[in-house]
């Protein structure tokens, strides 16, 4: 379905919320929101083959409609879960209907649930993408913490976000070219202004160096910005 939810003017813009308007048309809305997002999940299912260990569990957290679960599903090895986790019931409903019209060989599970109270069993993968923005911050480290402490070594997190940047004018371009990516994708001034508005109170970005540092400090041995795209991109840490 088509994303507009934004296009009437609203009188007053609450803050986002990933209700069953937002799940109604989230495949589109996040094509035409976030560059290089296809690339990213794609990645996803190669990052599995790679990193993913048989007799594991693979977490997708903060999983929305299942994308990433899906592409782990497709590319596991025999023995693992792919569990995904989302706090939206609206988000949940939705991906367990996408996931029981697919033929998957390996079984993926979708848990409502809150990704920062939730016990993590040992886990190869963990996936969270463009979540951690929407967590706020002061909860950010303990759940980084968590997600380490359950990978076994050699396991990998796969951790997505849009940034911020220190330097204003790096800031200033990259935030205009997404604003550029946004209208080339037929989203209007008004659609773009509105839903600012709506994220401004519920998504807190940080910069890629605060959050290198945050995964260190959380016990990740190796880590790196393997992907970028204007103000958005993804990080790889590695546990030893």
């Amino acid at each position: 379905m088509h994303d507009n939810i934004f296009a009437t003017r609203k009188e007053h813009v609450g803050d986002f919320v990933f209700d069953e308007t937002v799940a109604g048309v989230f495949p589109d809305m996040i094509r035409r929101s976030v560059p290089g997002y296809p690339s990213i999940v794609s990645a996803v299912g190669m990052m599995t083959r790679r990193f993913a260990r048989e007799n594991t569990c693979l977490y997708d957290l903060g999983s929305s409609l299942g994308a990433c679960a899906l592409e782990m599903a497709a590319n596991a090895p025999r023995g693992c879960r792919v569990i995904g986790i989302d706090c939206s019931e609206a988000m949940v409903k939705r991906s367990r209907e996408i996931i029981a019209s697919q033929s998957l060989k390996t079984p993926a599970e979708i848990i409502l649930g809150d990704i920062t109270a939730c016990e993590l069993e040992p886990c190869s993968v963990t996936v969270m993408n463009f979540v951690l923005q929407f967590i706020p911050p002061e909860d950010r480290g303990a759940l980084l913490e968590k997600i380490a402490r359950a990978l076994i070594p050699g396991g990998v997190l796969i951790l997505s976000e849009k940034f911020s940047f220190e330097d204003p004018a790096v800031m200033a371009a990259l935030t205009g070219l997404h604003l550029d990516f946004k209208k080339a994708n037929g989203y209007s001034d008004l659609e773009i202004s509105q839903k600012r508005a709506a994220l401004e109170n519920v998504m807190i970005t940080e910069t890629p160096e605060k959050r290198l540092g945050d995964l260190k400090a959380a016990g990740f041995s190796h880590t790196g910005l393997w992907y970028q795209c204007f103000n958005f991109g993804s990080i790889i840490a590695v546990k030893d």
